[in-house]
């Protein structure tokens, strides 16, 4: 099952407000999932970048090597 795009758009949107670095990312990771799913391999990783952003201010080691793996994947990193 697919989220809903008002749902995730929703979800970073809160994330944003509260700044909470970790939840942005698992925000724009989720957005980056959604195209993937939908064989869109440039917008996923737009979203995964900024992802991997958020991640590394936070100082999230499994995050980062998550996303780090996706974009290495795609020929990103």
């Amino acid at each position: 099952m697919t989220p809903d795009t008002g749902a995730l758009a929703s979800a970073l949107s809160d994330a944003l407000a509260t700044g909470d670095d970790t939840a942005v990312s698992a925000a724009y990771a989720a957005i980056g999932a959604y195209h993937a799913a939908r064989g869109e391999v440039d917008g996923a990783c737009f979203f995964w970048t900024q992802a991997l952003v958020f991640a590394l201010c936070a100082g999230d080691p499994v995050a980062e090597a998550t996303l780090r793996e996706r974009l290495t994947q795609h020929g990103r990193v």
